[in-house]
């Protein structure tokens, strides 16, 4: 028998309470073909298991690629299936037919942005966007149902349960199965606990990540995003239909921005930040005073709060423990964008899975996963997430520099590279002529913010800004 399928058989007797002569072992090849075909008949549909944990973006798209496996069983956790995150809930275009979503996933097809410095400067852009060229806003509960419905469709088990605790098997252990301690929400609140073990674990489970801490994946700083959900008239929606509004200011966040996008029938009103999280409700008030006429009156709908992570964990793999999406840190700086690279992150550890496994015919290594998902998701985006930090740094940092932001954004350049790079998921800038002039452009503008910009309000939280996830 080929190597793949003694250790199959090795985790298949083992599965079965194998272990027959005492040694401790999980299992032991079959010492006949007659146990064989006995333990198979009465186990034909036992297979290698992979659990998800979480059904967003990330976790759903991981499970759709997994259950297109027929032999590895699929489960994906999802705690409250009518979940919404809090959100801006913009797509970037290329999301769309590369995860084949429909139409009615988008709310609003969005071709202008208005930016809005300190001292309330106004820059529209997208006159670069080309015919057919669009920001997609949706409604998390909207995009987050259609993936992981999409995925049971294909077989995965939904299960909806808060995942309480997890154990992990020894580094070691090349067959150790983790077991998954969860509270079923669809049996009562008194239900007990019940335990789940499986081979393969993905963590699409969210900054609060109950498998990032059972494989110590390490600490990582995290921003707090705040949303209401406003519902205004149908006029001021009009000023909306495809436009979104971005606010920088101290008064607003002290390191990030806040915004107006538009929904299928209310706006999102939120904003964010890292340095000074105590601080997010005086900082949406600002964004609702920012934003005036255009949605006052407006009735506030839902109010949402989550932690967003700010960079990388610093391990996002161990042994047959995956972490993606926000669990693994992939959301950028500046932009603040996550929901695409939870969705791509998923996939990319989907397929990983399936290609380490062989078509279910033995477990996946770490070093294989490193090689199919870590190095390749790296080598595509992690320039992105650089650039992106380096912008955030220089241009959220104080008011002057906001400013200069805002002047910046008037070059047809600046926004072509800009809007092409958030479309199409591509770090863009290849002119050096243009390059050249945008450098002589940005030290005018920091120049002009200073000149114009009013001092950063001083805030001090010096335990709370110590926090990690």
């Amino acid at each position: 028998r080929s190597d793949a399928a003694k250790k199959k058989d090795v985790w298949l007797r083992g599965a079965l309470g194998g272990d027959s002569d005492g040694d401790g072992a999980r299992g032991e090849p079959w010492e006949t073909a007659d146990d064989e075909a006995a333990a198979r008949a009465a186990h034909v549909e036992m297979k290698y298991k992979v659990a998800v944990l979480g059904g967003g973006p990330a976790g759903a798209c991981a499970a759709e690629i997994l259950a297109q496996e027929k032999n590895i069983e699929t489960v994906i956790f999802e705690r409250n299936m009518q979940n919404a995150k809090p959100c801006g809930g913009a797509i970037p275009l290329c999301m769309i037919d590369e995860f084949g979503l429909p139409p009615s996933i988008i709310d609003r097809k969005v071709r202008k942005m208005k930016m809005i410095s300190p001292s309330n400067r106004e820059v529209d852009i997208g006159d670069t966007l080309k015919d057919g060229e669009y920001i997609g806003m949706t409604r998390r509960e909207i995009l987050d149902g259609y993936l992981r419905d999409r995925a049971v469709e294909y077989g995965a088990q939904p299960v909806n349960a808060l995942v309480t605790k997890i154990d992990c098997p020894a580094d070691d252990d090349a067959n150790g199965r983790y077991a998954i301690h969860f509270s079923p929400n669809d049996k009562g609140k008194k239900a007990p606990v019940e335990t789940m073990e499986v081979d393969v674990i993905i963590g699409a489970d969210g900054a609060n990540s109950r498998l990032a801490k059972a494989m110590d994946a390490g600490e990582y700083n995290y921003a707090i995003a705040f949303q209401e959900r406003i519902k205004i008239s149908d006029e001021q929606m009009k000023f909306y239909d495809e436009l979104a509004e971005m606010y920088v200011g101290d008064d607003v966040s002290p390191d990030f921005y806040g915004w107006v996008f538009p929904k299928y029938d209310h706006v999102g009103v939120g904003t964010g930040t890292v340095v000074n999280r105590p601080g997010i409700k005086e900082y949406q008030d600002a964004i609702r005073d920012r934003a005036g006429s255009k949605i006052e009156g407006g009735k506030i709908i839902k109010v949402e709060a989550h932690p967003i992570p700010e960079h990388y964990r610093p391990r996002r793999l161990r042994n047959r423990a995956v972490l993606v999406g926000d669990a693994a840190g992939y959301v950028t700086k500046c932009s603040g964008e996550g929901i695409y690279f939870a969705a791509k992150s998923g996939r990319m550890a989907g397929e990983a899975v399936v290609q380490a496994m062989a078509q279910g015919s033995k477990l996946p290594t770490e070093q294989e996963l490193e090689e199919l998902y870590l190095k390749p998701y790296d080598k595509l985006y992690k320039p992105t997430y650089t650039v992106l930090d380096i912008l955030q740094k220089v241009f959220y940092s104080s008011n002057a520099a906001r400013e200069a932001f805002v002047d910046m954004c008037e070059s047809k350049y600046v926004q072509q590279v800009t809007f092409d790079s958030y479309l199409y998921k591509k770090v863009q800038g290849n002119n050096p002529i243009e390059d050249i002039k945008l450098l002589f452009q940005t030290f005018g503008s920091l120049l002009r913010g200073a000149a114009i910009a009013q001092p950063d309000k001083v805030f001090n939280n010096p335990v709370e800004s110590l926090k990690r996830l």
